[in-house]
């Protein structure tokens, strides 16, 4: 018999304590993966580069879920595992380094010269990200292609060039 693999889960944090909850999980030596971006913030007298995570209150976890979902859940800052339609989804292998490319590759990309619909079906045609699937969530003008992820029940805005997605 073969012993249990492990797998990426979503997990719900406390508010605002991604970095936190993180810090705490890798303590307790489990993998985590926190995407974050930079983006640049505005007071009053002075703007500042900040790291912020791209989905808010989510952490994944790689983890044999039957041996170590009670070491997550008793972290500081976890509430509960992502869930969907009452099951725990394991997230593919494939759809973190999705993530992991969208923040390597489309931080300054724009979209243009292409109608996109709210719930209009694409797929990325070019590039990285080249065969992935999505709907259109949300957009700002023309500019922004909001991928949505099913397994993690969130959407991740991704800025992709137009020349990128076909219309399904």
């Amino acid at each position: 018999m073969t012993s249990p693999e492990k797998k990426w889960y979503a997990i719900y944090t406390n508010p605002r304590a991604e970095k936190k909850t993180a810090e705490k999980l890798t303590e307790k030596g489990i993998e985590v993966y926190l995407p974050l971006q930079t983006t640049i913030k505005q007071w009053s007298d002075r703007k500042k580069k900040v790291e912020e995570p791209l989905f808010k209150s989510y952490v994944f976890v790689h983890i044999i879920f039957e041996a170590e979902r009670l070491a997550v859940l008793e972290t500081y800052g976890v509430v509960k595992f992502v869930r969907i339609g009452g099951e725990v989804p394991a997230i593919r292998t494939t759809i973190i380094d999705a993530i992991k490319l969208s923040l390597a590759h489309f931080s300054n990309i724009e979209i243009t010269n292409q109608d996109l619909y709210i719930n209009q079906q694409v797929q990325v045609i070019a590039g990285p990200l080249r065969g992935y699937t999505g709907k259109v969530i949300e957009q700002h003008g023309n500019q922004y292609f909001a991928v949505n992820i099913e397994e993690l029940g969130a959407h991740m805005l991704l800025k992709i060039p137009a020349s990128h997605l076909g219309i399904l």
